[in-house]
């Protein structure tokens, strides 16, 4: 289970697959449309809060493990990864789930750890070259 219920006040206390890093996160209903406030350290990221629901959705139909390839903004994401699902244009979202520019990478980074703290995905925690699979 995630630490924290999800808000701002009680963000979600998370950390990467490789254990590197904490960050936090926290739903923000607010805003038009809803998104995912992520803070590492001083750098803000905002992505779509629809994409838990459609990242857990893709992670089902794929039925193994995906890469999570994470990758900036301005670096190409690898295919069938989730940061390529992340950005493609045949997503849900036909596009980013990213939303603040220059800062829209990181999807593969950030969003399995809640997944996986939500208890909707698996993880692998090794050092590099992690996975998630979609719990059903």
């Amino acid at each position: 289970m995630a630490e924290g219920n999800g808000t701002k006040d009680d963000p979600w206390r998370l950390t990467t697959a490789p254990g590197s890093s904490t960050y936090t996160m926290y739903r923000d209903d607010a805003t038009e449309p809803p998104l995912l406030v992520c803070q590492v350290g001083s750098t803000k990221l905002t992505y779509l809060a629809r994409a838990v629901d459609d990242l857990h959705t893709w992670l089902v139909a794929q039925g193994d493990w995906v890469p999570l390839g994470a990758a900036d903004e301005n670096k190409a994401a690898a295919d069938g990864t989730v940061e390529a699902f992340g950005r493609a244009t045949d997503n849900p979202v036909g596009g980013w789930y990213g939303q603040r520019k220059g800062y829209r990478g990181r999807f593969g980074m950030y969003l399995p750890p809640l997944l996986e703290a939500l208890g909707r995905a698996e993880l692998t925690h090794e050092a590099r070259n992690n996975s998630v699979r979609g719990l059903a």
